[in-house]
């Protein structure tokens, strides 16, 4: 059906709604989702994109009304894939569900972080969708039990349309692009303690955000791009308000349900999972030499010691540092390895082809 007329009569008319600016802040610049997830499928020959970006349609004229114009843009364009990547409970599901009772229209969301958040938010929203993506593979079951069977097990990617190498020689010998929390200053401290050079930029570091240019340069400026694995649910006094109340895109604030209270205080107080992060697979596809937390599965996708280096500890983390900045040949070899390698499987237009093939199938 839609299968047979995208691919022999025209392109698929995707709608992307999602955030345009980081956590809907305009002044933290554009969003994740926006620069990675909507920029490669605007690039994408066999698809036409239209955005719907609700935190700004919500800023203007609120969340019933960006609900209601989600509805009219659908009417209008008639996209044969609406694909969500939802923030929080900006969408209705009364109005994801309407779309989906459409039957002309296949809806879909990525969840993103499935490790921590599908009990508190993910089961409950599945099931409006027609598909389901999640990186977690432990989710899986869980969809199921849910009674979600079309569930894609993915994998974050690279926009290859913007991570790109820089033939420049290099400027740092150890740097980190992330905000702080978990325990990530005190890791730092640490190796700075130990002589390790260490930059960081991100929200919460003296250095300040880079933006998306400033930061696809530094992976080619750098010996040595850390990355680090852990969530950002960490036991503090934010966490503990955010048990309770969750803000909106538009800064409004919710009070949460208690089933949703209870859900986070378990991830809270619970032991925390590794993740795989988009940081895994853009270091490597800008050309930069990637030392990264161990993450459950990372072998999947790219062999350690030989496309990427991986770290288990402090220790660890810190012999690694000494033993590649005095290795040239060998970080060099590894860092080219994972370039080509994370080019050749792990883009998001490869993601997105994998995803559309198996949905309109």
């Amino acid at each position: 059906m839609i299968l047979q007329q995208t691919t022999s009569d025209r392109h698929a008319r995707v709608l992307f709604v999602g955030l345009k600016h980081d956590y809907g802040v305009s002044e933290r610049g554009y969003s994740f989702e926006y620069t990675n997830f909507f920029n490669t499928l605007a690039h994408m020959e066999n698809v036409d994109v239209t955005l719907f970006p609700f935190d700004e349609i919500m800023h203007k004229h609120g969340r019933e009304g960006m609900n209601k114009q989600l509805l009219e843009t659908v009417n209008t364009v008639e996209p044969d894939i609406c694909f969500f990547f939802l923030f929080t409970d900006e969408i209705k599901k009364q109005t994801i569900q309407a779309i989906t009772d459409r039957g002309d229209t296949i809806t879909i969301n990525w969840f993103a972080d499935d490790h921590w958040r599908f009990e508190e938010f993910s089961q409950y929203w599945a099931p409006a969708f027609d598909w389901v993506v999640t990186t977690d593979r432990d989710a899986l079951e869980k969809y199921h039990r849910i009674g979600c069977r079309n569930v894609i097990l993915s994998q974050w990617g690279a926009n290859h349309f913007l991570y790109k190498h820089f033939d420049v020689p290099p400027k740092y010998e150890v740097t980190f692009v992330g905000q702080v929390h978990s325990n990530r200053k005190s890791v730092v401290s640490e190796l700075q303690r130990a002589g390790i050079q260490v930059e960081c930029w991100g929200r919460g570091w003296h250095n300040g955000r880079l933006n998306q240019d400033e930061m696809i340069l530094l992976y080619s400026q750098s010996k040595i791009n850390l990355n680090f694995t852990d969530s950002s649910v960490a036991f503090n006094q934010k966490q503990i308000m955010k048990s309770f109340l969750s803000r909106r895109a538009d800064d409004t604030l919710r009070l949460k349900m208690p089933r949703e209270v209870a859900a986070h205080l378990k991830t809270l107080f619970g032991k925390r999972r590794s993740q795989i992060k988009g940081r895994n697979f853009e270091i490597p596809a800008a050309g930069g030499f990637l030392l990264t937390q161990h993450a459950d599965g990372i072998e999947e996708y790219f062999v350690p010691g030989k496309e990427i280096a991986t770290f288990t500890s402090l220790a660890d983390l810190r012999d690694k540092i000494h033993y590649f900045l005095t290795h040239d040949s060998q970080r060099e070899a590894i860092r080219r390895a994972g370039h080509e390698r994370a080019l050749r499987e792990h883009t998001l237009q490869r993601r997105f082809d994998d995803i559309f093939r198996t949905i309109l199938e």
